[in-house]
């Protein structure tokens, strides 16, 4: 006769068992506690360049999630105002995981480049131009994108910059 005791785990087994589990929980609690301080939401940064006379500043998400809203602001600036309209060039695919809801203030002409979208501004007052793009992540979006942004004087790029968007789970 078989005993009842002989499927029973010894000591070892029951130690190894309960230390997977304790690090499971804990890896489980570090991931609820870095969402609950919106580590796997929307996150900002800046990247600025300076050419031609143009400073170029870029605020982009650098992280960001399907559904969720995302910042994008183009600041131009030229010391001593603009001698006529603004032009800037972007790539093309970035603008691809957003939904768009809309530029502001929207260009007075906008068309298309090798890969990039070129959009003209009819020339503003001061020597600050911003332009910001009211958008959301496409909840469909699952691959970031890697773009550049430049300003555009008489044909050619005269200042650029260069940012990565990064797409959470």
């Amino acid at each position: 006769m078989d005993s009842t005791l002989s499927d029973v785990r010894d000591a070892v087994e029951n130690r190894r068992g309960r230390l997977g589990r304790r690090v499971a929980m804990a890896a489980l609690t570090v991931f609820v506690a870095l969402g609950l301080v919106g580590f796997f939401g929307v996150r900002t940064a800046t990247v600025s360049a300076a050419g031609g006379g143009y400073e170029l500043t870029v605020t982009y998400p650098r992280v960001a999630r399907g559904g969720l809203d995302a910042l994008w602001r183009v600041t131009v600036r030229h010391e001593g105002g603009f001698d006529g309209p603004v032009t800037l060039a972007t790539s093309a695919d970035w603008f691809d995981i957003f939904e768009t809801q809309g530029f502001y203030p929207s260009a007075s002409d906008e068309t298309a480049d090798a890969g990039r979208v070129v959009q003209t501004f009819t020339q503003p007052s001061g020597d600050t131009f911003v332009l910001t793009f009211d958008a959301y992540v496409q909840p469909a979006s699952q691959r970031g994108r890697t773009a550049t942004t430049a300003v555009v004087v008489g044909g050619r790029d005269v200042v650029s910059v260069r940012w990565r968007t990064w797409l959470a789970p």
